[in-house]
C-alpha cells in the first residue's frame, strides 16, 4: 500500500551545470510503497534527478523536502572494477547493515538473517561465498542491489540497475526491487527499457530537463516493453 505522504518532495527544482540546466522546474512527489520509472533520452536530466534525490547535488533553485528521519540506499552504475574488490558476496551485502550496526562491528543473528534475505532476494544465494571477481557482471550487480536492500532503507536510488544484464539477472533485479516496496521504501529507477521492470507504479519521464509525461500505473502496464531511448530532449 502507498503512502500519501511523500518520502521526498521536489517543487520548482532547478540544476545548472556549468552553464547548461540539467533540471528545469521539476516538481515531484515520491510515494513510500511505489516503484517509480525514470525515463528519458541521454542528456535528459535523469542522472541529475537522481543525485538530487539522494542528496549529493544541491539545487540552483527550488525546494526538496524529505521525511524527517528518512534513510537513503543509491546503486550507482557498476564498471568492471568492481571484480577487483577483495569481498565476497557476502562481505558485500553485509556492509550494507553497517548504517544501524555500524562499520566492522560483529553483525547479529538478526543483520546475518537479513543479509542471507537480501542475497537470496536477488537470487544469488548459491554464490554467497564466492569473490566479486569470480561473478559474471550481472551477478556483480545484482550483489550491490543485495547491499542496498540489506540498508532496509526508506528511500532506494538506482540509476540503470539492469543495463547490459542478461534476461535472468534482469527478471532477479526486478522481483528484488519489488521486495523493496513491499516492505514500504520508495524505490526510484534510472531505466533506458520499461519492461525490464515489470509494472510499475509511476514513470517520470524527462526531456531536457523537464518532466513530460507522468503516466499512471494504469498506462505503464499497457507501455510495458517501451524502449524509451528514442525520446527527444
Amino acid at each position: 500500500m502507498h503512502s500519501s505522504d511523500p518520502v521526498i518532495r521536489l517543487r520548482d527544482v532547478r540544476v545548472d551545470v556549468e552553464g547548461h540546466r540539467a533540471l528545469d522546474g521539476v516538481d515531484l512527489d515520491v510515494a513510500a510503497g511505489a516503484l517509480t520509472a525514470v525515463v528519458g533520452a541521454n542528456g535528459s536530466g535523469k542522472s541529475t534527478l537522481v543525485s538530487v534525490l539522494a542528496g549529493l547535488r544541491t539545487p540552483t533553485a527550488g525546494s526538496v523536502d524529505m521525511r524527517e528521519g528518512t534513510a537513503i540506499a543509491l546503486v550507482p552504475q557498476h564498471t568492471a572494477d568492481s571484480a577487483r574488490l577483495p569481498l565476497t558476496v557476502t562481505d558485500l551485502v553485509s556492509m550494507g547493515r553497517w548504517r544501524e550496526r555500524g562499520a566492522f562491528r560483529p553483525l547479529r543473528r538478526s543483520d546475518r538473517a537479513t543479509v542471507a534475505e537480501a542475497i537470496d532476494a536477488v537470487g544469488l544465494t548459491r554464490f554467497a561465498s564466492r569473490p566479486l571477481g569470480a561473478l559474471s557482471g550481472g551477478q556483480r550487480q545484482r550483489a550491490f542491489l543485495a547491499q542496498a536492500l540489506a540498508q532496509h532503507a526508506d528511500l532506494l536510488l538506482l540509476d540503470e540497475p539492469t543495463s547490459g544484464l542478461d534476461d535472468a539477472s534482469r527478471r532477479a533485479a526486478a522481483s528484488a526491487l519489488r521486495v523493496a516496496t513491499d516492505r514500504g521504501a520508495a524505490v526510484v529507477v534510472v531505466t533506458h527499457d520499461l519492461g525490464e521492470l515489470g509494472d510499475v507504479d509511476a514513470v517520470v519521464t524527462l526531456a531536457a530537463g523537464r518532466i513530460v509525461d507522468a503516466p499512471t500505473a494504469h498506462d505503464t502496464r499497457a507501455r510495458r516493453g517501451w524502449n524509451v531511448s528514442s525520446v527527444e530532449g
